[in-house]
């Protein structure tokens, strides 16, 4: 079990604004952070993993929650 520093609800939000908000919450985290991310929508949960990976963070886990949006935990790597 990861243990979360910080959680973010972009259940509402659109592309691009929810990986925009992910990425500005990733960088007021320290190192090894790990920030949850909860999302809907096909092209959030496609994109926000893609963009995190592509940016060097390291995603943990991705599940489907009950109310049929997701739980994506993110680990900020670098600096």
């Amino acid at each position: 079990m990861h243990e979360v520093t910080r959680t973010l609800d972009i259940t509402r939000e659109v592309c691009p604004m929810t990986y925009v908000r992910t990425k500005l919450a990733l960088e007021a985290l320290e190192e090894g952070a790990v920030l949850e991310v909860l999302l809907r929508g096909e092209e959030p949960l496609k994109n926000v993993p893609r963009n995190a990976r592509e940016e060097g963070h390291a995603v943990l886990s991705l599940e489907l929650r009950d109310d049929g949006s997701h739980r994506l935990l993110l680990r900020k790597q670098g600096g």
